[in-house]
């Protein structure tokens, strides 16, 4: 991939992220429509960007794409979130107690090394290099459970609730209470704790789950566009 097309992904995944925010925030409603022309004059963009940050948002379920109709936003009850979280949390549960086993010296090095500057962007009350920082610390245990089965069902339904996880950080508070969990389980995982590790990576993901339901929905939707 050459210059200019690795800066046109980059600016996909900016627009994709950005949308799906405000689908989390119900800044766009269920059902309303995702013009492509419209969210290119808001983004300052061609519409080629804009094209692959909805593609990116139908694999995640956020938009429903329509043959020669154009893009909405998908229909997902709160209990459709719930369940999504429910079962992400028994995977990732599974995940941190294989990973208690089978982590390598160099990723519990790296698991405690991330641990830390998330501490510094919690003091910094920093939302984006949190959540950048949480998203790779949870990333080091998936990996470290050492099955690829368990890591490919993992990673594409976090990949899925992504936007949902990451909207709880506009509390700044969930930085803090996250950071507290995260370190509960490091002192299982390097104890190779399996029973604990994986009943608070559990207990995480229900703090999570809480911590979004209280922020979703939570700012005045805009006007649907149409």
């Amino acid at each position: 991939m050459n210059g200019p097309e690795r800066l046109r992904g980059a600016r996909a995944d900016e627009i994709s992220k950005q949308i799906a925010d405000d689908i989390v925030l119900g800044r766009f409603a269920p059902g309303a429509r995702l013009d492509e022309a419209m969210l290119a004059g808001l983004f300052g963009v061609s519409r080629t960007p804009v094209r692959e940050a909805l593609k990116q948002l139908a694999i995640q379920g956020l938009v429903v794409s329509r043959p020669n109709r154009g893009s909405v936003v998908a229909e997902l009850t709160p209990e459709q979130r719930d369940r999504m979280f429910e079962a992400i949390g028994e995977l990732e549960a599974a995940c941190a107690r294989y990973a208690a086993i089978r982590l390598s010296a160099a990723e519990r090095e790296h698991l405690s090394a991330l641990h830390a500057q998330s501490r510094d962007a919690m003091r910094a009350g920093d939302v984006d290099l949190y959540d950048h920082l949480n998203h790779a610390w949870h990333q080091v245990i998936i990996h470290g459970c050492g099955n690829p089965v368990l890591i490919e069902m993992t990673l594409g339904l976090r990949h899925r609730i992504a936007p949902f996880r990451r909207s709880q950080f506009r509390n700044v508070e969930r930085m803090s209470a996250s950071y507290e969990e995260h370190a509960v389980i490091i002192e299982a995982l390097l104890a190779h704790d399996v029973t604990t590790a994986q009943r608070q990576m559990r207990a995480h993901l229900v703090s999570a789950r809480s911590a979004t339901a209280r922020v979703a929905g939570s700012e005045p939707g805009k006007t649907a566009p149409t």
